[in-house]
């Protein structure tokens, strides 16, 4: 690539991460208002930004630090892959950020490796170093979250929005807070929301299927035999998405037009050694921790038919 070329494609990479700030602060802002007004029943349903928020300095303290939470996640996810490729001597883009007007303000990043791998040992690497920096910087951002969450009356099931719950964040909360009756919800602090973004993130990449992160690691273990996973775990994602939920077809339509089909490396003989069978075996863990079956609990392709033929 020439000079000029890299120049404009690192200003492509400034510019989108600047947009990816500019959404997770509002979308950040938008949480802190509700979680301020958590406990006000009344007047949670009808707050929504306007001009007075921006003159609440504890509400965008709270939106700033929410961003840079889940920023900082991001980042160290893609910084992981991006200086494992620098230490192997791949070529690598820099992270490209994708900001989006959704709840949580970002569709996540992504690196480009502009060299091919050749060894199986290097993919694996390469795979697992941005999970494991991401999923150990969520860790303590939901545990601080949590121990400054609130606990309130239940809220009315019109007009809130319900999450799932990662194993993790079921285990730190009956550790945390104990067991949280019926007649009551969690909101989340800010901080512990970026956090659970982080993990379902994280959640996300090590599907073992195409070339995710999960992909890469699962081709590393298992060579071609990973293609009967991933088609496995596609199917699986059509069926979450018609009964719990309706992003998982989303997903797959994304990973189909990605490619299922792993790229073969050079040293197909290459048998990994114990340590990476071990991280193996530890992102397993991780993923098992952090998946969310109904990121957006009544979200189903079930559930939004339902509603419309109800009308």
């Amino acid at each position: 690539m020439n000079e000029g070329a890299r120049k404009n494609r690192v200003w492509l990479n400034v510019s989108l991460f600047i947009l990816t700030v500019i959404f997770t602060f509002i979308v950040g802002l938008s949480w802190s208002v509700s979680f301020e007004l958590a406990e006000d029943l009344v007047a949670l349903p009808s707050k929504a930004i306007n001009l007075d928020v921006w003159s609440q300095p504890n509400l965008l303290f709270l939106a700033a630090i929410y961003a840079l939470v889940l920023l900082s996640i991001l980042v160290s996810h893609e910084l992981g892959h991006y200086l494992t490729c620098r230490h192997y001597g791949l070529e690598a883009t820099l992270p490209f950020f994708i900001p989006a007007p959704t709840l949580v303000g970002t569709l996540g990043a992504f690196i480009r490796i502009r060299s091919p791998i050749t060894r199986k040992s290097h993919l694996f690497d390469i795979g697992i170093a941005g999970p494991l920096t991401g999923f150990f910087l969520s860790l303590p951002a939901l545990i601080y979250g949590l121990a400054h969450s609130k606990i309130v009356p239940a809220l009315p099931q019109e007009g809130t929005i319900y999450f799932g719950e990662p194993l993790l964040l079921k285990g730190l909360e009956r550790l945390m807070l104990g067991s949280i009756s019926d007649r009551y919800d969690l909101v989340l602090h800010p901080i512990g929301f970026a956090g659970w973004v982080g993990v379902l993130i994280t959640s996300f990449n090590l599907f073992p299927v195409g070339q995710l992160d999960g992909g890469h690691l699962a081709y590393a273990l298992l060579g071609r035999r990973s293609r009967q996973l991933s088609q496995l775990v596609l199917a699986l994602f059509f069926v979450m998405g018609i009964f719990l939920w309706v992003g998982w077809i989303v997903w797959a339509a994304l990973i189909l037009v990605l490619g299922l089909k792993h790229p073969q490396v050079a040293d197909e003989a290459e048998r990994l050694g114990s340590g990476r069978q071990a991280l193996g075996w530890l992102a397993l863990a991780i993923f098992l921790l952090s998946f969310i079956p109904d990121p957006i609990k009544g979200f189903s392709l079930f559930d939004l038919l339902g509603g419309i033929s109800g009308r």
